[in-house]
């Protein structure tokens, strides 16, 4: 079977340094879905706007690795503990596709770039090929009293984060709430400890520089 892209999402997040772990979880990211020519068609799009979410299936294309083991260590369970791949949701994985809910914010059906769709809480980074767009539907795509396996005993723990004078005075409101929800998810590796290390995430073409005690994240500067 051959895949064909038919978009490609774009995100203020430029690496995968940043970007949440899961759909959802930074609400107020907001991302663009650009079609390839081919595929810049209204008609293709038409009812789209009725619906709140949709599905984005997508490829992982940042993760050169091909999958060796049938067991993964997700970040949840703190880089430490294994589970098998398919009871994960890794990128580590035989075929490197991805699925996203993500809510659709807005249609513009008239740009440059043809009709475009706003979203918001994608898990994608800058530039992933996008394979197909579905509408999620509440009755059949909802289940909300399921089990969630090891990540009902492991929640995201969100950091308290705090901005410098100097960094909150370069970001815009929407930008400010945009790195925010998405560094209180720590992007950090797990396995990284050390309280006075600097590190840098990649945003809207700046670099966001930031420590953490682990339980607060300090904005220090964006450059």
């Amino acid at each position: 079977m051959e895949l064909r892209q038919i978009a490609t999402f774009h995100s203020p997040l430029e690496s995968k340094f940043g970007v949440p772990k899961q759909s959802g979880l930074a609400s107020h990211l907001e991302g663009r879905v650009v079609f390839l020519p081919d595929f810049r068609n209204a008609d293709a799009l038409r009812g789209i706007e009725g619906f709140d979410y949709l599905w984005l299936i997508w490829a992982f294309s940042a993760n050169p690795h091909q999958a060796a083991s049938p067991v993964v260590r997700p970040p949840v369970l703190g880089g430490n503990e294994r589970v098998g791949v398919f009871a994960s949701r890794s990128p580590f994985r035989p075929n490197p596709i991805g699925l996203s809910s993500v809510r659709l914010d807005r249609v513009e059906w008239e740009t440059p770039e043809g009709p475009v769709l706003y979203v918001k809480g994608a898990d994608l980074m800058d530039g992933t090929p996008i394979y197909d767009i579905k509408p999620y539907l509440p009755y059949a795509d909802c289940h909300a009293e399921a089990k969630a396996g090891f990540t009902d005993v492991r929640k995201w723990e969100r950091l308290k984060v705090v901005f410098s004078e100097d960094a909150a005075g370069k970001l815009s409101e929407k930008e400010r709430t945009e790195v925010g929800e998405v560094l209180s998810l720590d992007p950090r590796p797990r396995y990284h400890t050390d309280v006075m290390r600097v590190y840098g995430m990649p945003y809207a073409g700046r670099d966001v520089k930031f420590h953490t005690d682990g339980e607060t994240l300090f904005v220090i500067d964006v450059v």
